[in-house]
């Protein structure tokens, strides 16, 4: 009898050689992702790794510095390729090892590799230099670059026997996908202008003075950037506590690996909650300690258990 992997056949060398590759550039490229994804069983770690690497080929290609024309052809090359796997004809000798992995992971668990299609349309959306006038705009363009992450990762996670309200999971994950992105762009302002891009809705930028941008480490003179922060982190807020609605319906082990992902961005809200303009004076982030100390509570079931309460005290 073969070894098994998470109740798969053990891949071949070919194939566990491709899955390291992607868990080396997630563990160098990721490190908050990589936090979550450690407390998954083998195999599910494996597949995750293999997505994430995937769609950070895509990102890495809409963030550098290529001519608009040359990156859209990469991305359509990129598409053309995602086609192949998902028509099962990337074999395990292929050359590619992010390939090789991820067309892997789609034999051993029900990924919806149509999700990576919607990751190709947001980064094409950076590339033609879209702006998100409303929020109904830019939730369109976040569904697209994490939203769909989130349905993917479903597709390794899975649901738990017998969860109640299972059938809403995916709508969950994909509003999650949504606060993570959020608390992203609120990170990620100050990078985010020096590089030509504002995701903040035009309208919400209007509101709070904020039009003319975030060139420096102070914000616009007459702006009121804390009240713009703090209006787009009671948005985030929100999104997560619809999102997290999906946590009692996963297995322990991916519980405890959203919970941790969910919790490091949690934390990393409160701070730019604390302190707004830290995020025009760099970037905001957890040390390592903190980091642990939230998967430790994921493994532990804590935050599971009390989303768990908190959900069915509001379903009462």
């Amino acid at each position: 009898m073969s070894a098994t992997v998470e109740g798969h056949p053990q891949s071949s060398a070919p194939v566990q050689a491709a899955y390291s590759y992607c868990e080396a550039v997630t563990g160098q490229q990721a490190r908050n992702f990589a936090y979550g994804i450690r407390l998954l069983p083998a195999g599910k770690r494996q597949a995750m790794s293999a997505l994430y690497a995937f769609s950070r080929r895509v990102d890495d290609i809409g963030d550098g510095t290529l001519a608009p024309e040359v990156k859209r052809e990469r991305l359509e090359a990129t598409r053309t390729l995602l086609g192949r796997i998902r028509a099962g004809e990337v074999e395990e000798d292929d050359t590619d090892p992010v390939a090789v992995a991820l067309a892997d992971s789609a034999r051993r668990f029900p990924i919806p590799l149509d999700g990576l299609d919607e990751l190709i349309d947001g980064v094409l959306m950076d590339v033609h230099g879209a702006t998100f006038e409303t929020w109904d705009d830019l939730k369109v363009y976040c569904r697209c670059v994490a939203g769909a992450i989130g349905r993917l990762s479903l597709g390794v996670f899975g649901t738990a026997p017998g969860a109640q309200g299972a059938d809403r999971a995916p709508e969950y994950a994909d509003t999650l996908g949504l606060a993570l992105q959020l608390t992203n762009i609120l990170r990620d302002v100050r990078e985010d202008a020096e590089n030509g891009r504002t995701y903040l809705p035009g309208d919400d930028l209007a509101k709070f003075g904020c039009g003319e941008g975030f060139g420096g480490e102070t914000p616009p003179a007459g702006a009121d950037f804390d009240g713009l922060v703090h209006f787009e982190v009671r948005r985030a807020r929100a999104l997560f506590a619809e999102g997290y609605r999906l946590l009692p319906m996963l297995d322990r082990r991916s519980g405890a690996c959203v919970a941790a992902m969910a919790g490091i961005y949690r934390r990393l809200l409160d701070r730019i909650e604390r302190d707004p303009g830290a995020v025009l004076r760099g970037r905001v982030s957890l040390p390592g300690r903190e980091k642990a100390y939230v998967a430790v509570r994921g493994l532990s079931g804590l935050d599971t258990r009390h989303i768990a309460r908190r959900t069915v005290r509001r379903r009462a």
